[in-house]
């Protein structure tokens, strides 16, 4: 009787006789442009021509054989929820730019007491703060901190990665605006029914138990599943080495504390010297030696490491510093072999006049150059630290000086005096739109103007916080998902779906939809995938009379836990080389995450919105 029913639902899925050409071609595009995105990383070690050129182009094809119309192929880009994750990222950058987000980190990671304490310490604040802000920046700021903290405390850096990657995707489901999936696919519901209200919160009767669940998760089963793997590496000896001299702010948060408390003890690539006090040098001062406002700590070793060092309110020494209102960042120069600088002192050349740059320190043939500064003759491929203003590289990238002129990056100083004004604006944000006083979209536009008012970040950085590959394919994958409604595409393949697992009924409906969701977004990009799938899932509900709500959120939660592949979600690539990880950690320790998601997202459905 089964056999007999599974055979003519099977029937029924075959029959396409059906679907109109136009749903052929929308889904012949669809499926060679998933082809395309994940052939390149599974056959080479290239990674694709990037979903932002797939999307546009497949949605230039669907407007070239006339699939769609160009107001409907467009419209995607002005989708209330696109302009919201644009508005979002900025008010992320403002928060990250004025070292908030350092500044709550450091003080909530201390010195746990094993692998188990750290994995907490990490997963809790950055679940906490990615269901606010985007996990970008989060899981951006934590990976160099953790690499230092792992280190300082004996832990393995790839125990802490994957968690770290973990509990940004899975804070993100607990908030509308904790990922732009969310609000993808909010805004695609509100197009099938404009009464459809989703509140801040409702996508967190699914997020929350998955967090909880998720850190459990991680906690007992890392030390298992999560191999033992060496990251980059990051020791003194692959970096240059430079002496550099820092001097400790009245309001920096290591003055008062000791060597060992303020996380200066063991930093990656960079040694505590020594420190100068009263005119008296201490070298290699013990960890419990309290550090002074107005002491000058010697770090010797890598620039890459001593820019985290601003972050904490050391500044270069100020005879040394410039002062170019806050608007300062270092650059490193190469000194040409012909250049008029070669066999002259730093003070005879005026170098700080004649540049507007101050020589923080100097690197020579694999090692510091000790000395002051101004006594210092430079020779033939000498490698200068500066502090500059950031036209530097603009004006002097072609003079005949020096043989390079490159930025250091993360080398600009933290607006720490706005960090809260910038936690005040997120706040509002998010007070004003769960209040009902405003539209998500109205107030998250109005908080971005705000960190710009406030200055917690100028013009330029506000544009580069845009990221054009993530709009364009957002924009591009909404068009498509236009396409699929109105070809028919999208409700053919819900017919042919709610064909082959009716018999087996609604549990098993849902389930194949999130496994679905879950495997397109994991080998494209979640909010790809959302896009892509949410017309079909839209669809079945309407068909098998499901709530459009709960349907809703169970394509928000599916297509944002892509735990199993490391280029399904930035969070996720930003820790594969940190962690040292291959395709097949993400595989073994997420895909039983997902399992376990899965399942919990589908019980919650069940018994709250169905």
């Amino acid at each position: 009787m089964m056999c007999g029913g599974f055979l003519g639902a099977w029937r029924g899925v075959c029959d396409t006789s059906r679907m109109s050409p136009e749903a052929w071609i929308t889904l012949a595009v669809i499926g060679a442009s998933i082809l395309v995105l994940i052939l390149p990383p599974l056959v080479s070690r290239g990674s694709g021509p990037g979903p932002d050129l797939v999307m546009g182009a497949a949605l230039t094809v669907l407007l070239a054989a006339g699939v769609i119309e160009p107001t409907a192929a467009f419209q995607g880009f002005a989708n209330p929820a696109l302009v919201t994750i644009a508005a979002l990222l900025v008010v992320a950058a403002g928060v990250q730019e004025t070292g908030a987000l350092d500044l709550v980190a450091r003080r909530v990671l201390g010195q746990p007491k094993g692998l188990a304490g750290a994995q907490l310490r990490v997963m809790l604040p950055v679940g906490a703060l990615s269901s606010f802000l985007n996990n970008t920046p989060v899981v951006a700021m934590f990976v160099p901190l953790l690499q230092g903290w792992a280190r300082r405390n004996g832990l393995s850096v790839s125990k802490l990665m994957l968690p770290l990657s973990y509990a940004a995707i899975l804070g993100g489901t607990c908030t509308l605006i904790g990922t732009s999936t969310n609000l993808v696919v909010a805004g695609m519901a509100r197009g099938v029914d404009p009464d459809l209200r989703l509140g801040m919160f409702d996508v967190t009767w699914l997020g929350g138990p998955a967090l909880v669940l998720g850190t459990i998760y991680v906690l007992l089963a890392s030390r298992w599943l999560l191999a033992d793997r060496k990251g980059v590496d990051t020791s003194e000896e692959a970096q240059r080495a430079y002496l550099i001299r820092m001097r400790v702010d009245d309001a920096s948060p290591v003055a008062g504390q000791t060597i060992e408390a303020s996380g200066l003890r063991r930093l990656p690539g960079l040694f505590l010297a020594g420190i100068e006090r009263d005119g008296e040098l201490t070298p290699a001062p013990p960890p419990v030696t309290r550090l002074r406002a107005g002491d000058i700590l010697r770090f010797t070793g890598a620039v890459e490491t001593a820019v985290d060092l601003r972050k904490l309110r050391l500044t270069p020494e100020a005879e040394q510093s410039l002062k170019l209102d806050g608007k300062r960042r270092w650059v490193e120069v190469v000194v040409a072999a012909q250049s008029p600088l070669v066999g002259r002192s730093v003070r005879a050349i005026g170098f700080r006049t004649k540049y507007n740059a101050a020589i923080i320190a100097v690197h020579r043939a694999g090692a510091h150059v000790e000395g002051r500064i101004g006594d210092i003759e430079l020779q033939p491929a000498d490698v200068l630290l500066l502090e500059t203003h950031p036209t530097f590289v603009r004006k002097h990238r072609n003079d005949l000086a020096f043989a390079l002129v490159t930025d250091v990056d993360g080398s600009t100083p933290p607006k720490h005096e706005k960090s809260g004004v910038a936690f005040v604006v997120l706040l509002a944000m998010v007070v004003a739109n769960v209040a009902g006083l405003l539209p998500l979209v109205t107030a998250s536009l109005i908080a971005a103007g705000a960190m710009l008012v406030f200055r917690c970040l100028d013009g330029n950085q506000a544009r580069q916080a845009l990221d054009v590959k993530v709009l364009i394919t957002i924009g591009s994958a909404l068009g498509i998902g236009h396409a699929m409604e109105a070809s028919g595409a999208a409700e053919a393949a819900a017919t042919h779906a709610i064909g082959l697992v009716q018999p087996y009924g609604t549990t098993v409906l849902l389930v194949t939809i999130y496994a679905l969701t879950a495997v397109v977004s994991g080998a494209v990009y979640t909010a790809t995938g959302a896009a892509l799938m949410f017309p079909i899932a839209a669809q079945v509900a309407t068909s098998m009379g499901i709530p459009l709500h709960a349907m809703t959120l169970l394509v928000m939660i599916a297509a944002s836990t892509a735990f199993s592949t490391p280029h399904g979600y930035a969070a996720n690539l930003l820790v594969k080389t940190p962690g040292g990880y291959t395709p097949a950690d993400f595989l073994r320790f997420g895909l039983p995450l997902q399992v376990i998601i899965a399942a919990s997202s589908i019980t919650v459905l069940h018994l709250v919105f169905l």
